[in-house]
């Protein structure tokens, strides 16, 4: 369990994030969302202990991630945007690394890899900046960890590999871990993510889960223009529009047009669905 009480984090002067408070469940797929520059990756460093509150708390399972205390170590895994291409081949790699996480199965990582279709043997350095990305997650996957935390995982994925990734996060992670995935890709992730998290500068704009988003918003793909929507943009045939759920009709959430919306009407949205 995740448990972020006021945090705020600042790199000098420049306040990134400011009275944060977040609580993630078990057993849940985060998608955090938000525009360059609020603070993204950096709350995925802060719950991951590299980085350390300014004020405020991050608690996971009772442990302060900053103090680095293995006990809960080995049930993190942070993935960065950027991973390093080393002078080794994968499976070197894997197994060298994989002894830092008590849970790491090489036979998994293996099965993962060829689900990407790429060669565990080559040396990382030789990959493609894609094949690069896929080692990194399958090896991510494999370690098996209570909380994981994704940075932009589908940046230098073709098409068919974001597929791949989806039914990977889908297969190989298991009911009560606790995922977090920084994207600005929503479409890549659009069928797994559920809860959904929307950053803004200095603040949470929303935390709810698509159930809760279609209790009060109505996502509506028809060709009439609604004038009362809180967002509309047209589309091939017709229009997507987001608007006021009064008639507790069921609908299917547009992550994108959702964003919009949500940075359309701030403090509405923060009315409607922060507690």
């Amino acid at each position: 369990m995740v448990d972020i009480k006021n945090l705020s984090f600042s790199y000098g002067t420049n306040a990134v994030l400011e009275n944060i408070s977040l609580h993630l469940e078990e057993g849940r797929i985060y998608g955090l969302l938000g525009e360059n520059g609020v603070g993204k990756t950096t709350l995925l460093t802060l719950l991951c202990g590299l980085k350390n509150a300014g004020q405020g708390s991050v608690c996971i399972d009772g442990y302060d991630p900053y103090k680095r205390q293995p006990s809960l170590l080995q049930s993190v895994y942070y993935l960065p945007d950027e991973v390093m291409p080393y002078n080794q081949t994968g499976t070197r790699f894997a197994r060298y690394a994989g002894s830092f996480w008590p849970g790491f199965d090489y036979d998994k990582f293996v099965n993962i890899m060829k689900e990407f279709e790429t060669d565990p043997e080559k040396k990382m350095n030789k990959m493609s900046a894609g094949q690069l990305k896929k080692t990194y997650i399958a090896f991510a996957l494999a370690c098996n960890t209570k909380y994981l935390f994704m940075d932009e995982p589908t940046n230098g994925l073709d098409i068919p590999s974001k597929a791949q990734f989806r039914k990977a996060v889908g297969l190989y992670t298991s009911e009560d871990s606790t995922i977090v995935i920084s994207t600005h890709q929503v479409r890549d992730l659009e069928n797994i993510i559920d809860p959904i998290i929307i950053l803004d500068r200095c603040d949470v704009l929303m935390n709810a889960t698509i159930e809760e988003i279609t209790e009060k918003l109505y996502f509506d793909y028809g060709t009439t223009l609604r004038q009362e929507a809180l967002y509309s943009e047209q589309l091939p045939g017709g229009f997507i529009q987001v608007l006021m759920n009064t008639e507790g009709l069921e609908s299917k959430v547009n992550i994108e047009a959702l964003f919009n919306a949500v940075h359309r009407h701030k403090d509405l949205i923060k009315r409607m669905f922060n507690k």
